[in-house]
């Protein structure tokens, strides 16, 4: 959602393409570039750590987005929103697939897969109209709603795991 309504956000702010281009190339490099490691990263620190640090990258975007608009933010925020974008999508593409009998795992991922796409198609679509009639700002505070039921989701899935290890 953020991504998409990025270089219309920028266009009202009277940024140049160029500009625009540029944010989005840097997005795009925090989206991919930690691919090399991330899997690393989660067999090293766990899917829930992984994905609560991709939660905190995004808020921490959300953050500086809402400190202004000038070119390095709207840079800084959209990177951190890749990176975190990253963190999330592996880690919880692994923590889904761990959750599944292995004849489950090809329909699952297909199934996971087009849920994600799907949501990103609808919000890329819906970003133009939002950042248009509601405004860079109210989008930005807007996304903090499904990061905190994010946050949420993975505090719950760790107390859950902590009571399967530790039952009374």
């Amino acid at each position: 959602l953020l991504m998409a309504a990025t270089p219309l956000a920028m266009q009202v702010c009277g940024f140049p393409f160029e500009d625009a281009a540029l944010v989005l190339e840097w997005h795009v490099i925090g989206m991919f570039a930690p691919g090399f490691f991330t899997g690393h990263l989660i067999k090293r620190f766990g899917v829930l750590s992984i994905m609560g640090t991709g939660v905190a990258l995004n808020v921490l975007c959300v953050v500086i987005a809402l400190s202004g608009v000038e070119l390095h933010q709207f840079l800084i925020a959209l990177f951190l929103l890749g990176v975190g974008w990253n963190f999330l999508f592996t880690a919880s593409t692994t923590l889904s697939l761990q959750s599944y009998r292995p004849e489950e795992k090809d329909r699952a991922q297909a199934a996971i897969n087009f849920c994600v796409f799907a949501t990103m198609a609808l919000t890329s679509f819906a970003s133009g109209a939002l950042v248009t009639t509601q405004g860079w700002q109210w989008l930005n505070v807007g996304s903090l709603l499904p990061l905190g039921l994010t946050a949420a989701a993975l505090v719950w899935l760790a107390w859950r795991g902590r009571q399967a290890h530790n039952p009374t």
